[in-house]
């Protein structure tokens, strides 16, 4: 099931800072990340991805710093700030809250399975 491009976007940030605070990831395995921990309900293509990367890390919520892997390939490697994991509490705490609200709105289909 794929969302409608501004539903996603809502959520998109927080889905990244959650990711994130698993561990430094660059973006390609970000994406996976994403896409494997929401059972492939939530994608983030390139073209989605890396602007909301660059946002972030102008907003001193993650930050990026370039390695070079084993092959000599140097990939940008994104890490949550201290900044973001703020973010992410206040975040996820708003998900929570709008999650019951719907819950209510619709008499409980929202449950978790």
């Amino acid at each position: 099931m794929k969302f409608e491009s501004q539903l996603l976007k809502g959520i998109a940030p927080v889905v990244v800072l959650e990711i994130l605070s698993r561990g430094p990831m660059y973006g390609y395995e970000l994406s996976q990340a994403i896409e494997q921990r929401s059972g492939d309900i939530l994608t983030l293509g390139k073209g989605t991805l890396y602007p909301l990367l660059y946002n972030l890390e102008a907003k001193k919520l993650i930050k990026g710093k370039w390695e070079s892997n084993k092959s000599s390939r140097k990939r940008r490697y994104y890490s949550i700030t201290s900044k973001g994991k703020g973010q992410l509490v206040k975040q996820k705490a708003q998900l929570e809250k709008l999650t019951a609200g719907l819950n209510l709105v619709f008499g409980g289909a929202l449950a978790p399975a």
